[in-house]
């Protein structure tokens, strides 16, 4: 069956969008779909480990966002242009939004910072619009970015966040993403360590998040939407210890779309198997996607229309997903980035 993008639609009224983060990260709500028994069931996150059995894996991702969104000017004319890191290509070289486009030639040059802690210079403009940029700066790349970065919160959060850290997972390590794994932000240190204590197996992986995430999709047909690469990395003791808990017939759970697409781009290139690999992956997991890797999903809610609620509908299936989020709206659970969780079991 061929999907349009509006088979994946629904109404949400925008006072359920989530603008602030809970204080407490494990008490958002989280609503509970059991495939076997067709189930929805309303609870909180703190219950998460109530569908885990020692044994199991929980797949986590890692990656940690970078404060990529700067804001520059042009000096010849003094314009104003907002650039975000999407992914770093090479060296100094790295893949851009920048708005506005119409400003952004080849060859512009742009200064960040008020005594120019850095300078860009648009090399390469890109088929989708993007822009490639090299840039200059002393020191170290990161803390120049750290010192005059801004967190890239999605365009429908318009609160000021207080702490950037909660737009990290408390796991967050690897430098790298243009926005937050979401479905992690629910774990708190002592959640994570109440997992290991019921003999549940914490398994790292990498998912740098980049425009593929969250890039509308623009296209009627679902099948002729092309996802962005995004870059990858299992290790060896990550990739053993699923084939381990395989093995032994325990069940894997990933949290959140990045660690599915993940575990899922790695199975299919490799016969099945999850083996230590990286690079980059453009996977687009719509129903009628045959898993091979994973068993549960913890995920939140995601926009309208988007590639992850079509990547949900293929792990359950798209008119039960559709009742959910409906069910969601009625017994209003909060959306998106800050918002609830659905563990799909």
């Amino acid at each position: 069956m061929t999907y349009t993008t509006k088979d994946f639609d629904y109404h949400l009224p925008e006072e359920l969008i989530a603008q602030t983060p809970l204080k407490d990260r494990s008490s958002s709500r989280m609503l509970v779909l059991d495939r076997q028994s067709q189930q929805t069931i309303d609870t909180d996150f703190k219950h998460m480990l109530d569908y885990l059995k020692p044994g199991d894996g929980l797949v986590i991702n890692e990656t940690r966002v970078i404060p990529a969104r700067l804001f520059g000017v042009k000096p010849d004319t003094g314009g104003h242009i907002e650039v975000l890191l999407l992914k770093n290509i090479q060296g100094d070289q790295w893949e851009c939004l920048v708005k506005p486009g119409k400003r952004a030639r080849l060859g512009t040059v742009l200064h960040f910072g008020d005594q120019v802690q850095l300078v860009g210079t648009i090399i390469e403009h890109k088929e989708d619009g993007g822009r490639v940029i090299e840039f200059s700066y002393q020191g170290v790349f990161l803390e120049v970015l750290e010192s005059l970065g801004q967190m890239p919160l999605p365009p429908y959060i318009k609160e000021k966040l207080d702490d950037p850290d909660r737009y990290q997972t408390v796991y967050a390590k690897q430098n790298g993403s243009a926005a937050a794994p979401t479905a992690g932000l629910h774990f708190t240190q002592e959640l994570m360590q109440e997992a290991i204590n019921k003999g549940i197996e914490i398994i790292p992986i990498v998912l740098h998040v980049g425009l593929g995430t969250f890039r509308p999709v623009f296209v009627e047909k679902i099948d002729q939407h092309q996802m962005h690469a995004e870059y990858y990395q299992i290790s060896p003791e990550s990739a053993e210890k699923i084939q381990n808990i395989r093995k032994r017939g325990g069940k894997i759970t990933a949290v959140g779309t990045t660690s599915v697409r993940t575990l899922e781009t790695i199975a299919r290139d490799h016969q099945g198997q999850i083996v230590p690999a990286s690079g980059w992956t453009d996977i687009f997991i719509t129903p009628g996607f045959k898993f091979q890797a994973v068993d549960h999903l913890i995920t939140n809610f995601h926009l309208p229309q988007s590639t992850l609620v079509m990547l949900v509908s293929a792990f359950y299936d798209r008119d039960k997903i559709l009742q959910a989020y409906q069910h969601a709206v009625d017994h209003k659970y909060r959306f998106f980035s800050f918002g609830d969780a659905m563990f799909i079991l």
